[in-house]
């Protein structure tokens, strides 16, 4: 088995790089020889509740590239996704369980404050994480065991400010984040202190809590009330559909802005399109990307679970293929090894490798575990995401 994997390292390291200098995402590596070993995958996401839409893609994505992967021959994986509702005491549950079944390799949690909790205990357990989404900073702080495939929330805001003054978008930008959630404060954070270099007028910044997400007149009537002509909305897709309808019945329609948590209103049950018309924001994903490894992801999803993937479904997917790529590039790591040996091998791995997928080509990791990927401007326009660059 591991002369096997060694013997095609040098083909899949060619082929890697062939693909990153042609600007396409790389197809998935060719499989290596005889049988082969089989990890256990475990993850968790909310599968229900207000956030199910951003844990089920993760999850669905996830499946797919495990099919894909399973279907080549040679390394085999099992995947384990657990409910953890948003949650971080049932995360840390949900943690303890997938250890007891025998997890080897995680990816980690789908949204932030169950991934700091989980980061802990896996760091303490010496159990290698990939998460697809959860972008808190405070997710990898302190832990060399844990990455993302996302963007971390400090890039998201600088970014967004970045973007929003190259644009010209807005001259009076309002703000809403969510003041009890470390995804939506880290990113209003960093989004604050670029949009004050850049020169960015902030002229309304008001807030809300888990318990007080229903009405959002009092922050729209601030925004309006200051002439805001662009809303920057640092928060997940729940909320800012309540803040588009609340708009609308007061008849303010100013330009929104949001982030990758915004990615998934497109399929919120019972959501009128209508509302999120023009909205923009940056994803590191685009559905309509003409690369084939993109097409073929999208046209499987598209079959298997009858929509469009959104981001969330593509970083699950690049994170179940950037460990199986890194266990190749390896070559000697193995399923009958211990978490401890499996993660140091990872980690050596991910600090030095480049992966190309459908969420980005060329894509690095630091040894925080912070990844580096370019963002891609979106806006919805008749129901769909159409590429603002």
């Amino acid at each position: 088995m591991k002369r096997a994997l060694c013997s095609i390292f040098a083909l899949v390291l060619a082929v890697g790089v062939l693909a990153g200098c042609g600007g396409q995402s790389s197809p998935p590596p060719a499989p290596p020889a005889g049988d082969g070993d089989v990890f256990k995958i475990g993850a968790s996401g909310p599968l229900t509740g207000g956030a199910a839409i951003y844990g089920n893609a993760a999850r669905n994505g996830a499946q797919i590239a495990v099919q894909e992967i399973n279907a080549l021959g040679g390394i085999q994986f099992d995947l384990n996704y657990e409910d953890d509702e948003h949650n971080a005491e049932r995360a840390v549950n949900a943690y303890n369980r997938l250890k007891d079944w025998g997890m080897q390799m995680s990816l980690g949690t789908v949204t932030s404050t169950p991934g700091v909790a989980v980061s802990v205990v896996s760091n303490a357990d010496r159990i290698f994480a990939l998460t697809p989404s959860a972008s808190s900073p405070a997710v990898t702080e302190g832990f060399d065991n844990v990455f993302q495939m996302c963007f971390s929330d400090p890039n998201q805001g600088i970014a967004s400010a970045q973007y929003i003054y190259d644009k010209g978008l807005g001259e009076r930008i309002a703000v809403i984040y969510k003041n009890d959630d470390v995804y939506s404060t880290g990113i209003y954070e960093t989004f604050v202190a670029k949009a004050n270099e850049l020169g960015l007028e902030i002229v309304s910044t008001t807030t809300f809590t888990e318990d007080s997400q229903v009405d959002f007149s009092v922050q729209l009537m601030d925004a309006s009330a200051n002439d805001a002509d662009l809303i920057f909305l640092p928060m997940y897709y729940t909320p800012a559909s309540l803040i588009f309808q609340r708009a609308r019945d007061m008849g303010y329609s100013p330009s929104y802005f949001g982030v990758d948590g915004m990615d998934g209103i497109l399929t919120l049950e019972g959501f009128d399109l209508s509302l999120a018309e023009g909205v923009m924001l940056l994803t590191p994903f685009s559905a309509d990307a003409t690369d084939a490894r993109t097409q073929n992801f999208v046209a499987k999803y598209q079959e298997t679970f009858g929509e469009i993937p959104n981001q969330f479904a593509a970083g699950g997917y690049d994170a179940v293929f950037a460990i199986y790529e890194a266990i190749i590039r390896d070559g000697s790591i193995a399923a009958d090894m211990s978490n401890e040996e499996i993660t140091e091998k990872l980690i050596a791995v991910f600090t030095s490798f480049t992966f190309n997928g459908v969420t980005g080509t060329d894509v690095t990791w630091s040894a925080s575990g912070e990844v580096s990927k370019y963002q891609k401007g979106m806006i919805i326009q008749d129901g769909i995401y159409v590429g603002m660059d």
